[in-house]
């Protein structure tokens, strides 16, 4: 991969998704791009980027699944999952009261493991029987969300949760290497494609949103619009959760700082 490869694709990355790669990426992104060139039998980086290019229908949401990052865990910075029990819900709850409605927005989803987390939670506190409540789940990556669609694991993403809660909200497969997120769990999430950098179809509002570790991708402008964006699509009072690496200082001022990255919305 020569400098110039490197260079275009950086510049297709960011044209086409938001995401800054800068140098210190580029072992990742050879890794990543090596595989698409191997798999399409070509030549060279630069043979590919060129079929890329001239091929984008074809070829783009493929260049597009392998440079995003999709690491990701059940219950990841559990901290977010207590406070959203203990106090966010409590709070939306009592809100809501009469409208019985709850929207929640898990922006970059990836497998699922984020939005089946936050279900999760949801079902702990309980008492959501006859209130509509809907959990939007979006990713730019086609491949994880087909992953996360079907709700299959394997036994070792599950390995740091309880015994009580995997048979509480898991099947089991027959051969004990799989696990299956149960209906009760996949009822509240709706899983849908989308670039956060083009127009968004829901209306909101969202009572809550969970964008960890995605706008660590975008450069300050960017993050800028982001959570402008972001404050736009939430209630007054509503929480964003974002990032253990990500802050909102001098980024947004539409948002007070709870604490361990934990916003709410002031105005």
């Amino acid at each position: 991969m020569t400098d110039n490869d490197f260079q275009r694709i950086s510049d297709l990355a960011g044209r086409y998704t938001g995401i800054v790669l800068g140098i210190q990426k580029r072992d990742m992104v050879y890794g990543r791009i090596a595989r698409r060139v191997r798999k399409l039998n070509l030549a060279s980086f630069t043979h590919y980027l060129d079929f890329l290019e001239t091929n984008l229908d074809q070829e783009l949401s493929n260049f597009i699944n392998v440079i995003t990052t999709n690491l990701t865990s059940f219950f990841r910075e559990n901290h977010h999952f207590e406070y959203l029990h203990k106090t966010v819900l409590k709070e939306v709850v009592r809100k809501n009261s009469e409208s019985k409605r709850i929207r929640i927005w898990s922006a970059g989803c990836s497998t699922g493991m984020e939005p089946y987390s936050i279900a999760m939670t949801l079902l702990k506190y309980g008492g959501f029987s006859g209130w509509d409540v809907k959990l939007l789940a979006t990713d730019l990556d086609s491949e994880v969300l087909d992953k996360a669609r079907a709700g299959v694991y394997s036994s070792s993403e599950v390995d740091g949760l309880e015994e009580s809660t995997i048979k509480k909200y898991f099947q089991r497969g027959s051969d004990g290497k799989e696990v299956k997120i149960k209906d009760k769990v996949g009822q509240f999430v709706h899983f849908k494609r989308l670039n956060l950098l083009e127009s968004w179809p829901m209306s909101g509002p969202f009572d809550f949103i969970f964008c960890r570790n995605v706008v660590i991708y975008f450069d300050k402008p960017t993050q800028k619009v982001l959570f402008e964006r972001y404050a736009e699509m939430l209630v007054v009072g509503g929480y964003l959760f974002i990032g253990h690496s990500e802050n909102l200082h001098g980024i947004s001022d539409r948002f007070e700082n709870i604490g361990n990255t934990i916003y709410r919305k002031i105005r």
